[in-house]
């Protein structure tokens, strides 16, 4: 496949973040999806599905390339990305999950995860301004041009540690570190109780 077929599948495959965005600005319109020291410490499961998943090697894991990833499984990828409008959960983490049980390898999983969060922060984005409004100060357009342009050579950097260290590694010690967070978090909020 060519380069041009490559992205035009890639950017055909964020179509299938428009339902996260449309259901994340409804919840938060009306309320829901507020964070609570429980529902972030019960998080903690994902992690076991994680460890559970990378053991049992569940889903066949022939996916080896973006270009190779079916509507279908885009469309189920984009279905688990779902399961993040829970309180606590990780939208990378369900995203990921979804993918290797799908078929795709780890790092194509975790490519795949990356690209879906391109319309999911954009629209988050774009909520919180239109909420907030578009009267910012000059000081505060080049705060906001100094942030953004941070940020984008930090996630490329961590991206690429990411996903060099997905390449060697599997998921496992992201499962263990779920679990020891949830059960510290339900731990100090039952000593606070």
């Amino acid at each position: 496949a060519s380069k041009e077929e490559n992205i035009g599948d890639i950017l055909i495959g964020q179509l299938f973040s428009i339902p996260k965005v449309l259901l994340m600005v409804g919840m938060t319109m009306i309320g829901l999806g507020v964070l609570t020291p429980l529902s972030l410490g019960f998080c903690g499961a994902y992690g076991i599905i994680f460890i559970v998943i990378e053991s049992k090697n569940i889903g066949s894991r022939n996916i080896d390339n973006l270009s190779n990833i079916s509507y279908k499984q885009a469309l189920g990828i984009g279905g688990f990305q779902l399961l993040s409008l829970i309180p606590g959960t990780s939208r990378s983490g369900s995203t990921i999950i979804g993918g290797l049980i799908l078929g795709l390898e780890r790092s194509v999983a975790a490519e795949f995860t990356f690209f879906l969060a391109i319309p999911v922060m954009f629209g988050a984005s774009l909520f919180k301004v239109l909420k907030i409004g578009f009267a910012f100060t000059t000081m505060e357009f080049m705060i906001l041009g100094v942030g953004m342009f941070t940020a984008f050579i930090v996630s490329i950097l961590v991206i690429k540690f990411l996903m060099s260290y997905i390449k060697k590694h599997d998921f496992k010690v992201f499962g263990y570190y779920r679990i020891i967070l949830g059960i510290l978090v339900i731990g100090y909020f039952l000593l606070l109780a």
